[in-house]
């Protein structure tokens, strides 16, 4: 018999975490080309795709009457040729220069989204400026637009969330309010508009004065001042008049619209109302609160119809901003919104549920350890929530077209850390007040009409689908 090996084995210790390195949100360098456009640019090591946000103050309010939808046509005819290139050869230049480019318009204006890998910067910035300085806007590429947005129409009035937020804004706004109406226009608008039409919007609304672009990636070996002069530097126009906003003005009595969908197996829900955006200092505390309410699946609202009941699958709070005036001034206003869908049999509990959930909060208040979570989660995501240089600029971006300091964001992260619980609940119950909410339902009228008229919640109102 053979002598037996003994085999040692050497442990090497267990790596240990490194000190937390301190992050806040990147702060861009502002400034202004000589064509009146304003530049902010934002250095990020590492980042070699680059993301440019341009923000042109073309807002929904400003379509013509009749027209609502010409800004969304406007948009996505941006890039379908130039007095360069004709629409098949300038899609060939962006995929030469491996980028992308996309745009869409809401309420505040139409925003312009360019990503392109940095060592092709110069060359797709010379692409973005003639898509802004001279869209060709040729009649057949509009009417094919056009024909592309009516198709999607009926696709957009048989999805339920679709449905319900579009009934949810025609009856929180007033008739002639274009928040009212839907954003991308509706069938009998968007049949209006033709390339003469989309031209006049373009020439009224779009030049250098009034826009902004935010360039954020890895800059250290591009001479950004040269590849702007000889791009969007040579975008000219002239300056525009100072618009005044309409005001936004909105009816939260309590009440109930039900868009009848016979047969429907479930209920879409949105209930809300509009609330403060965020030049209101109560901003921070209405992010925390709501987010403890419906943040996240582990958010008081899933914690009672999903997890106790078994009512859904999820269900959302959230604000959103609609549109916000310059610092001082009035006009602002976030949509403030509970979301998500139930089965149509358990419709009337679920909604009794969430009306008891928001009548708790009111009474109780959140806890400190539901408070201390929801900063935990908004604080601490923060670092991997703008890890790419196009959730940067998307931010950059929004801080400009909602007239708010370029260290907003930085600021918010710090207010949300001080944020205490009874803040935070105050902030939320205002949000939210139990009898101050519309409630739109899209599903079957039948079904549910009169589980939710037992409910005492608010008139209830039945429209076709």
């Amino acid at each position: 018999m053979s002598d037996a090996v003994t085999a040692t084995m050497t442990f090497h210790p267990q790596p240990k975490g490194g000190a937390p390195r301190p992050w806040a949100f990147p702060a861009p360098e502002r400034g202004e080309l000589p064509n009146g456009l304003t530049v902010l640019r934002c250095h990020r090591p590492g980042q070699q795709v680059v993301a440019v946000e341009i923000n042109l103050e073309a807002p929904l309010d400003a379509e013509p009457a009749g027209l609502e939808g010409v800004a969304t046509i406007m948009a996505r005819a941006l890039s379908e040729g130039t007095d360069k290139h004709d629409a098949e050869e300038f899609a060939a230049e962006l995929e030469r220069c491996g980028a992308t480019l996309d745009a869409h318009a809401d309420h505040p204006g139409v925003r312009v989204s360019l990503e392109v890998p940095v060592s092709r910067l110069p060359k797709a910035l010379g692409l973005l400026a003639d898509a802004l300085r001279a869209p060709a806007f040729p009649d057949g590429e509009v009417e094919r637009l056009v024909r592309n947005r009516l198709d999607e129409i009926p696709h957009e009035l048989a999805n339920p969330a679709r449905r319900a937020s579009m009934a949810f804004a025609a009856d929180l706004f007033p008739a002639e309010s274009r928040m009212s109406r839907p954003r991308q226009g509706t069938q009998e608008t968007i049949e209006g508009i033709d390339a003469a039409a989309v031209r006049a919007f373009y020439e009224a609304h779009v030049r250098p004065s009034t826009a902004t672009a935010v360039i954020v990636g890895d800059l250290a070996g591009v001479d950004v001042d040269q590849a702007l002069a000889d791009t969007l530097g040579a975008w000219t126009g002239g300056t525009a008049a100072p618009r005044t906003a309409p005001p936004i003005v909105a009816d939260d009595t309590g009440r109930v619209v039900i868009v009848d969908r016979p047969g429907a197996v479930q209920t879409q829900l949105l209930i809300g109302r509009i609330g403060a955006d965020r030049h209101d200092r109560v901003w921070p505390a209405q992010v925390l609160g709501t987010y403890c309410l419906g943040g996240t699946l582990t958010s008081r609202l899933d914690r009672v119809l999903r997890e106790e009941k078994g009512y859904t699958y999820g269900v959302r709070a959230f604000g959103q901003v609609l549109r916000s005036a310059p610092a001082g001034g009035s006009g602002g206003a976030a949509m403030l919104a509970i979301s998500g869908s139930v089965a149509t049999e358990v419709t009337g509990p679920a909604l009794e549920d969430l009306w008891k959930v928001l009548r708790t909060l009111k009474e109780e208040g959140l806890t400190d350890e539901e408070r201390d979570v929801a900063v935990q989660n908004l604080v601490g995501v923060a670092p991997l929530k703008y890890e790419t240089a196009a959730a940067v600029a998307g931010t950059l971006a929004d801080q400009v077209e909602q007239h708010l300091p370029d260290d907003f964001q930085a600021q918010l992260y710090a207010r949300l850390a001080e944020t205490g619980t009874v803040e935070a609940t105050a902030a939320v119950v205002s949000a939210f007040p139990a009898d101050r909410l519309v409630t739109v339902l899209v599903g079957d009228a039948s079904a549910i009409a009169e589980p939710i008229r037992a409910l005492g919640i608010g008139e209830v109102r039945v429209i076709s689908g």
